[in-house]
């Protein structure tokens, strides 16, 4: 990522003999001896961690070492010296992060072994080292832990499963039971949304989480499995996750006015940018609230300082953070129309430099192996599907379907030269009239034209 490299500068020291402790994705902490100022550089100490874990070479491409902490995380590039930029670390949040000067001089960051966001899917799955896999595995077992890939609870109970079945080993139908399994739950299976009032009712009727898990561990590979191939299965599965091998940053979104509470304000968001799009996703509800590839979207960074282009001696706007504006294409009561978004976060740079990559490394193509719709699958396609994702007020199971009704978006339509502002969809001020309102689809408009490349600001 770029951002951090203006604040590398020298006079970092280390005492003879120092060490720099790297934490693997498992939790464990690796000690590594540091040179003199100014230190190796991220490429170097990579390399050294290869030999020192016996990784095969392509570990150097599946993984990269990233500096993080409570108020900020990036990913190293080769180049980068660790030990100038914890010295500068206190100078990179406050430029990009939120942090209260007290946060800010207590806070310090660790550096991590993580997966390289830049590393596709499918090379993933062809990788055969165990090890390799298994640090892989324990990185996306600790993201799904830590809540931020919105999951739905079958898929999160076959992933538990997985889970178990490393861990404990071949499921034993008298010795894993519901009971054995309850003290794991925390460890094994993601945290859910918040629970309302109505879904109370729901669960009643539904099996528990401990008994779906059970189910999930029973259905798991026997012994006959090796664990590679588990850790692989894990890794596939996690492929269809929102948000599965992105850099996710920080951000709010304004919320919609009006309806029957009159809530406006800004929600927090977070923003996984990724080699294949941009994923918004609330972190409280966990569920996606907007999903666009690359071909989908055009995007401008707004407000950062010494962005291109701005006055000299400007230095944005400092009452309020950068701004990420996404455009993509959407529809208002069946005509199409241009959506714009804006992301506040003190790392908008940060994110439109990453999606600036993204697309230089082939972003905005299709992923390789996504083969053309058959001909005859559009046709048996139920029909009743096809009109049901743009159903107003419709009831959403999934937490990752967007959901666009939770956006307040700025829409356009170009009438000539012309820019013309779309009036937004009314919002129903009571519970009696909300069954005859009858606002216009928010489902996004499949395969947009929208060429992020030209667009980038």
């Amino acid at each position: 990522m770029d951002g951090e490299g203006e604040a590398e500068g020298e006079g970092a020291s280390a005492p003879p003999g120092a060490a720099a402790l790297l934490y693997l994705p498992d939790g464990s902490a690796l000690p590594l001896p540091l040179e003199p100022p100014p230190g190796p550089t991220a490429a170097e100490l990579l390399r050294r961690l290869q030999g020192a874990l016996r990784l095969p070479p392509a570990a150097g491409d599946a993984l990269a070492l990233w500096l993080g902490s409570e108020l900020l995380e990036v990913q190293l590039k080769p180049r980068h010296r660790p030990l100038r930029l914890v010295r500068h670390w206190p100078e990179l949040l406050l430029r990009f992060s939120l942090g209260s000067p007290a946060a800010i001089a207590q806070d310090e960051p660790c550096l991590q072994l993580r997966r390289n966001v830049f590393f596709p899917k499918s090379r993933e799955l062809e990788l055969q080292e165990e090890e390799l896999l298994r640090l892989l595995y324990e990185e996306a077992r600790e993201q799904l832990k830590a809540g931020r890939y919105p999951v739905d609870p079958p898929e999160a109970a076959e992933l538990g499963g997985l889970s178990c079945r490393l861990r404990l080993g071949p499921f034993e139908p008298g010795q894993h039971t519901e009971l054995s399994l309850r003290p794991l739950l925390g460890e094994l299976l993601p945290p859910g949304p918040p629970a309302r009032w109505g879904a109370l009712f729901r669960r009643s009727r539904e099996p528990g989480p401990a008994q779906r898990l059970l189910e999930a561990f029973a259905r798991a590979p026997g012994p006959e499995a090796p664990p590679a191939g588990l850790y692989r299965d894990f890794l596939r599965r996690c492929h269809a996750l929102p948000g599965y091998g992105c850099a996710f940053f920080p951000g709010a979104i304004e919320r919609p006015s009006g309806g029957l509470l009159a809530r406006g304000g800004l929600r927090p968001v977070s923003v996984a940018v990724g080699l294949e799009g941009v994923t918004i996703i609330d972190p409280r509800q966990k569920h996606v609230l907007l999903s666009l590839t690359y071909p989908e979207l055009c995007w401008e960074l707004v407000g950062a300082v010494g962005q291109d282009g701005d006055p000299a001696g400007q230095d944005g706007d400092p009452a309020e953070p950068p701004q990420l504006w996404l455009e993509f294409d959407g529809d208002h009561e069946g005509a199409p129309v241009n959506r714009l978004l804006r992301v506040f976060s003190p790392q908008a740079e940060l994110m439109s430099a990453l999606i600036e990559c993204c697309i230089e490394l082939g972003g905005a193509a299709p992923p390789p192996e996504e083969q053309p719709t058959p001909p005859g699958a559009a046709a048996a396609t139920p029909p009743e599907a096809a009109g049901a994702r743009g159903a107003p007020l419709r009831r959403q199971e999934s937490v990752t379907r967007p959901r666009l009704q939770r956006l307040a978006t700025i829409d356009y339509v170009r009438e000539g030269q012309e820019l013309r502002r779309v009036k937004p969809p009314r919002r129903s001020a009571s519970f009696f009239s909300r069954g005859g309102a009858g606002g216009g689809s928010y489902s996004p408009v499949a395969g947009g034209t929208g060429g992020a490349g030209s667009e980038q600001g």
